[in-house]
């Protein structure tokens, strides 16, 4: 019998009304130390990522984030109570820290689109008649590094000025810019509770600042991208 783990919030919890968790499993509380986990008694070796199993995941997760904030763990997490009693005991500090990170906090996520710059904006440059072969590719790979540079250039600005947008209403964040992308900016910041209102303000405010930028925001969810905890045993059991 295997336990399939969900998250890990500090001190006791309890569930009001259970949700089922994946494989339609009923869900319990594990006391351990000084948290308790949330887990399921599983036969298998490992679980399949459906979407049905994805979001009885989140569910579960979310049963408790109304009360305080969990440390979620990875999907197909499958492990023996001695593996998590063993993991818990041996990494109680750095769950500790985790925690304190998180508390009383949810994670909101920003994306922003925006339109590549027009490549044709160049240059005139020779025609095809007046040049060989070898200089047409030469121009050409020039041409496409200073889009480049300047896509990237333009991509660093925008995640700057967005973060000083929002600090101050930010407990952290995690942030990847993507210049070749039209998804050029993909954000996750840790935001008290007491201020979720004060970031979607801001984000709105930006969206007016820059309306060539097309922002996309969402949450309050578990701090997922925060949670940084993932069970380390010799036999690796997981997603199939």
């Amino acid at each position: 019998m295997k336990l399939y783990v969900y998250c890990l919030v500090e001190g006791a919890a309890t569930l009001d009304q259970p949700p089922h968790g994946v494989s339609n499993a009923p869900v319990r509380i594990l006391p351990i130390d000084d948290f308790a986990v949330l887990v399921s008694e599983l036969d298998n070796d490992a679980v399949p990522l459906t979407r049905d199993n994805a979001l009885a995941h989140d569910a579960v997760v979310r049963s408790v984030l109304d009360r305080t904030t969990p440390l979620p763990f990875r999907f197909g997490t499958l492990v023996t109570a001695q593996q998590l009693r063993s993991y818990i005991s041996t990494r109680k500090p750095a769950l500790e820290t985790n925690l304190a990170l998180v508390r009383d906090c949810v994670e909101m996520s920003v994306k922003i689109i925006w339109t590549v710059l027009n490549d044709n904006k160049r240059e005139r440059q020779p025609s095809e008649n007046e040049q060989g072969a070898g200089a047409r590719f030469l121009e050409e790979r020039r041409q496409k590094l200073l889009g480049d540079e300047q896509r990237a250039a333009e991509a660093a600005e925008i995640s700057g000025w967005l973060r000083e947008t929002v600090s101050g209403v930010v407990r952290d964040e995690r942030v990847t810019v993507r210049p070749s992308e039209k998804l050029v900016l993909a954000a996750a910041y840790l935001v008290e509770r007491s201020k979720i209102k004060r970031f979607r303000d801001k984000i709105a405010e930006a969206g007016t600042a820059r309306p060539k930028l097309h922002f996309l925001l969402s949450g309050p969810w578990p701090p997922y991208s925060f949670a940084n905890i993932e069970l380390e045993f010799e036999t690796r059991l997981g997603v199939s």
